[in-house]
């Protein structure tokens, strides 16, 4: 039975709150649309999000370079509505630099359904003009203290045939001439790369930059557990049961081995590539998500989990409420596990207690808050086929102050599980008002109370936490000396 033990009046460390500083979208014309926003407001508000990413402020659907009668147009009309938007509600970008336009483009490769174009620029000069041109508007609309807090990072996992038609060489220069470009604006504007899938060039960008004096303000890249282009029709449950524990973790400190002293920032990862798959709407997804950036939070600057609404289409635009998707809500915004567990996350205290104990599927952590908030979260979790079954946690807390209330929210396949109860419903896909509103209330978190058992250094409290679970137990406690 697995039992941790923490002494509360014991030394914290900081931790980072690297969920909330960057969450992924689709792609940039989503962003338009009155539900999109309409998400994002909530997200901003119940899980604290201060950056977005997305592919394409670049492409032909943002109209940001046409050739329209044999004239060169620059517009950012559409980028400026989506901006003010963000900005608006207290949120700023993580500004993607891509894909192609077509009027820059070298050739006509495309990716997704929405036709991106991957290929390098046909003309360097041009393209040097349209950053600068772009950057320059930024600065004029948005004032250059602003535009300084945001992130500029070069392309979309240039080292994928899918996303870049070029050779490494070839993104170096890429990266060469937008780096140039930004800081013949402003030499703080933050720039970096090499936005990579699994975690690859990163030792050679960081070689790269030095020998040729290369400004490299942050290290970017993306990983996940089955790191492949994932796609419908995949046996993504076989490719996850092949991962080893930690395996995230690992690859987290390999990063940033070679990053060295350049802050790291995944701007893309989950629980697997694939965007249809049911485990992405379950409970499994997040445990995974908790346990994880958790586990990276000593590491890196952000975590950024890809993405924040099934308001997504790759592939195609699919309205069934669980398909699958990325998203951390469904179409309709019912929250998934995955959005409740960046919920818990976003109410952690930012001090870490050191907790005795381990186990091969459970892990526990202890925070504490100055307002005198301890959060005791405990997670379930492994990889599909691999051992894991209910566990009876018992935790210790040492501390000779009393709390004043003792709760417990969890989320397991009977909490927080909306898609249970849409299966439930008979998996409608296109669900009424009414039903949305019951899908909503099966979505909730709810505050139960819990009781614990005195002991001579303190209290304990013992709960069963099934597999693929998460349990969050709140105590109140009189003011700690700090």
């Amino acid at each position: 039975m697995p039992h941790f033990r923490c002494n509360l009046e014991s030394a914290s460390s900081s931790l980072r709150p690297v969920w909330n500083h960057t969450v992924g979208s689709g792609h940039a014309a989503l962003a338009l649309r009155a539900d999109w926003r309409e998400q994002m407001t909530q997200t901003r508000k119940d899980l604290g999000v201060r950056y977005v990413r997305f592919h394409g402020i670049l492409g032909d659907e943002m109209a940001t370079f046409i050739i329209e009668n044999g004239k060169e147009i620059h517009s950012w009309s559409n980028i400026d509505q989506i901006f003010d938007f963000l900005l608006k509600i207290g949120m700023r970008p993580f500004v993607e630099l891509s894909f192609m336009p077509t009027a820059l483009a070298s050739g006509n490769t495309t990716v997704f359904h929405y036709k991106a174009n991957v290929t390098p620029p046909n003309n360097w000069q041009k393209w040097d003009l349209l950053i600068k041109k772009l950057m320059q508007h930024w600065v004029d609309r948005y004032g250059l203290i602003e535009v300084r807090k945001w992130f500029f990072e070069v392309w979309n996992e240039p080292n994928l045939n899918a996303f870049w038609t070029g050779t490494q060489a070839d993104y170096f220069k890429l990266y060469k001439h937008t780096v140039d470009a930004i800081k013949s604006v402003d030499g703080q504007l933050q720039v970096g790369g090499p936005a990579t899938a699994n975690d690859q060039w990163i030792d050679d960008f960081v070689a790269h930059g030095k020998q040729h004096d290369l400004a490299i303000d942050f290290i970017s890249t993306h990983h996940y557990p089955t790191d492949a282009f994932g796609k419908p029709g995949d046996d993504t449950e076989t490719e996850l049961s092949l991962a080893t524990p930690g395996i995230l973790r690992e690859r987290t400190e390999s990063t940033c081995r070679s990053a060295g002293d350049i802050p790291v920032y995944y701007t893309e990862w989950s629980s697997s590539s694939n965007p249809f798959f049911h485990f992405h709407d379950e409970p499994y997804a997040a445990a995974f998500l908790l346990k994880n950036m958790l586990d990276v939070a000593d590491l890196v600057h952000a975590y950024s989990w890809w993405t924040f609404s099934d308001i997504f289409e790759e592939n195609y635009f699919s309205s069934t409420p669980f398909h699958g998707g990325f998203g951390l809500q469904t179409v309709y915004g019912t929250p998934k596990p995955t959005y409740r567990a960046m919920q818990i996350l976003n109410r952690l205290g930012d001090k870490l207690l050191p907790v005795d104990g381990s186990h091969h599927t459970v892990t526990a952590w202890v925070t504490r808050k100055q307002d005198d908030t301890v959060t005791v979260l405990l997670v379930n979790r492994a990889f599909p086929k691999h051992d894991i079954r209910t566990e009876v946690v018992t935790v210790s807390l040492d501390c000779l102050r009393k709390p004043l209330e003792i709760t417990v929210e969890r989320i397991d396949n009977t909490h927080c599980n909306a898609r249970q109860t849409w299966k439930e419903m008979g998996s409608p896909e296109f669900p009424s008002a009414q039903q949305l509103d019951i899908l909503q209330a099966a979505s909730r978190l709810l505050r139960e109370p819990l009781t614990a058992d005195p002991y001579e250094q303190g209290i304990e409290f013992t709960l069963s936490l099934p597999p693929q679970a998460i349990a969050a137990v709140r105590l109140k406690y009189p003011k700690f000396d700090t």
